[in-house]
């Protein structure tokens, strides 16, 4: 897999960790590698998607990731600068 995970990828890996009893935050924050690895099916971009879940879980940015698009927020702060000559 090239570039960026598809939606579809991001859900497949969901499943995956939904299945295999991942189906919190809490518990996918908690996945370290060793973890991770015992997951039934699991390939290596399946763990790049699941970093990528646990980076943006932490940050609070995991509806902008799973949609493909960045920081709200960050969009909002820079219409409003723009509007106020910054």
């Amino acid at each position: 897999m090239k570039g960026k995970a598809t939606f579809q990828n991001k859900v497949k890996v969901l499943n995956k960790l939904f299945d295999s009893g991942c189906d919190t935050e809490k518990k996918l924050q908690q996945l370290d590698m060793e973890a991770i690895l015992k997951i039934p099916n699991i390939t290596i971009p399946d763990m790049g998607v699941i970093m990528e879940l646990q980076k943006n879980t932490k940050s609070g940015k995991l509806f902008s990731y799973l949609g493909g698009g960045s920081d709200e927020a960050t969009k909002m702060r820079g219409k409003e600068n723009e509007a106020t000559g910054e």
